[in-house]
């Protein structure tokens, strides 16, 4: 049977498991992975349950937080119960339905690029490789210049990553890159749930050092707060001077 295309595919997900469903799974396809199968659960994790590296993300957020890509709300409903000011962003109407029934104050429904609000927030909290969003390396002015207009004085971009080289190595150790095409961290993905299929996106991975790079080109310092032993990173954006 043809699957029917569903652009919100994620989000009916995340509907079916928090109504009941806690078998439900995604099918993950990736260009340059073979095809997953997700538990949906895993964007419901209590805060014990979650890796180190978000337990201590969640610990670097301070004042009024934006977290963007918000998903099931798991991560902003444990600030919001910290006593933490959240604003839980995402583009899913499920996700954003979800986060809603699931007790957040507020939620909104809206890209992160597109987001228009006269508030300035202390911390912007971009988890489960959070830098995704940025698609490619060529949007990074686009996104250093929307941070800069929503953080206030001071404040922060509490993000994470993973260098992804692993996946071109060769058995000697060596890697294979083609340098004349895109930043090998470019990948595309596209989640399904049941018979819905989801659009395909764009996704970025990056390295620190690149992360680095562009961060000081557009003005902002950029500090490694943890790394595990998988090439996953946590970094603080911070602008300088």
């Amino acid at each position: 049977m043809a699957k029917l295309i569903d652009k919100d595919a994620y989000g009916k997900g995340l509907k079916a498991w928090f109504g009941g469903r806690r078998n439900a799974k995604y099918t993950v396809w990736c260009n340059m992975a073979e095809t997953e199968r997700w538990k949906v659960g895993l964007f419901f994790r209590e805060h014990d349950q979650m890796p180190e590296l978000e337990r201590i993300a969640l610990d670097h957020c301070s004042g009024s937080i934006l977290d963007a890509g918000a998903g099931a709300g798991s991560h902003a409903l444990w600030l919001e119960k910290s006593g933490k000011r959240v604003t839980a962003l995402d583009i899913s109407e499920g996700a954003c339905e979800v986060m809603r029934e699931r007790g957040l104050k507020d939620v909104r429904q809206e890209d992160f690029f597109n987001l228009t609000t006269q508030e300035r927030f202390d911390t912007i909290l971009l988890l489960m490789n959070g830098i995704g969003i940025v698609q490619s390396v060529e949007n990074f002015p686009r996104f250093f210049d929307k941070v800069r207009e929503l953080l206030a004085e001071g404040g922060k971009v509490i993000v994470d990553s993973s260098n992804i080289l692993y996946l071109y190595q060769e058995e000697d150790g060596s890697a294979l890159i083609d340098l004349n095409v895109d930043y090998y961290g470019e990948l595309q993905y596209r989640i399904d749930f049941d018979q819905l299929q989801g659009e395909q996106f764009p996704w970025l991975f990056v390295d620190f050092e690149t992360l680095s790079e562009y961060a000081n080109e557009f003005g902002f310092e950029c500090s490694k707060i943890y790394e595990d032993d998988h090439f996953l990173f946590l970094a603080e954006l911070k602008l300088r001077g």
